[in-house]
């Protein structure tokens, strides 16, 4: 999981992935804590943040409109391809993004790169997004799954982000259906 540019930050009251803040007028503005608050803050405090960081930040807030939306799926489907990787799921929202990966011989945080890279290119290229602007947050969240029941749920909770956030199922032509990989016995 990522997120857009300027969408969660590293002192988001609801805690972040980030060890630091780099910028001090950011940091002016809340401590940090690192990983997600075992206790959430009410909505009215994050959104009170986020209208005191917003004009303190380098470039605007990205948030992904439709067409956006299906040029990131459309950099994702080449890089996927491209790569040999297998996608078991994929949400691609307004702020963010979830994808569920096999394991694979790029390391998870080379995969996010490379997954990056391609939309913001692709973002550009389209003139969907300026070429200066960053569109996303630098790496990402992820966790590695030991079991079919953790894969199944992963992919289930993947599936159903998009309707939760109002957009309606998403299907990406890159999304295979999950198979049991590596966890299934091997035939010999």
């Amino acid at each position: 999981m990522w997120t857009a540019y300027g969408t969660w930050l590293p002192n988001d009251p609801r805690g972040s992935g980030s060890k630091e803040i780099a910028s001090p007028l950011l940091a002016e503005l809340g401590e940090l804590h690192f990983g997600r608050k075992s206790s959430q803050p009410p909505f009215h405090e994050v959104r009170d943040f986020y209208k005191r960081a917003e004009p303190l930040l380098n470039f605007p807030v990205v948030r992904f409109d439709q067409a956006q939306i299906e040029t990131i799926a459309a950099a994702f489907a080449d890089a996927i391809l491209e790569r040999r990787y297998t996608c078991y799921a994929c949400a691609i929202l307004s702020d963010h993004v979830h994808i569920v990966i096999r394991k694979h011989r790029d390391r998870a945080e080379s995969m996010i790169a490379r997954l990056q890279e391609a939309s913001r290119l692709r973002l550009s290229s389209e003139g969907l997004s300026p070429p200066n602007h960053p569109v996303w947050t630098s790496g990402g969240w992820k966790s590695f799954l030991d079991s079919p029941a953790a894969v199944s749920a992963a992919v289930r909770y993947v599936e159903k982000n998009p309707q939760k956030a109002g957009l309606g199922a998403q299907k990406w032509q890159f999304v295979r259906p999950y198979d049991g990989w590596t966890f299934r016995k091997r035939i010999k």
